[in-house]
């Protein structure tokens, strides 16, 4: 099992930056990759970013040159650095991890933190 937490979420104002956190415990070794996705109301879930275990990043379109992942394999912990926020960004982020034991994939998640951003 793997266990995420996420952090870091709050109100602010359009122009604004946050920074997600998201705390990984447990069989942390089997995590191939990482990401965060993002639900607004009345939308699809959707990926936002993701970093793998080689280090390739991926951006959804929307947040290129505004946003940053990354990870501390130390600290076991993924990173969305938001900039540049734009009411379009109010959502309820979530931390994901790709898990490899053997052949089989397993998925965990967390239980998202809160992103608004005021215009």
């Amino acid at each position: 099992q793997v266990q995420l937490v996420e952090s870091g979420g709050g109100l602010v104002q359009a122009g604004g930056s946050l920074r997600l956190s998201c705390a990984a415990s447990g069989d942390t070794k089997c995590i191939t990759a990482m990401g965060w996705y993002r639900r607004a109301p009345g939308k699809e879930r959707e990926l936002v970013a993701a970093i793998t275990d080689s280090g390739n990043t991926y951006y959804t379109d929307s947040v290129k040159g505004r946003f940053t992942v990354s990870i501390d394999n130390a600290k076991n912990t993924l990173y969305l650095q938001m900039s540049r926020l734009k009411p379009d960004d109010t959502a309820l982020y979530y931390c994901n991890a790709d898990c490899q034991r053997t052949a089989t994939a397993y998925y965990y998640w967390g239980q998202g933190t809160q992103v608004t951003v005021s215009s």
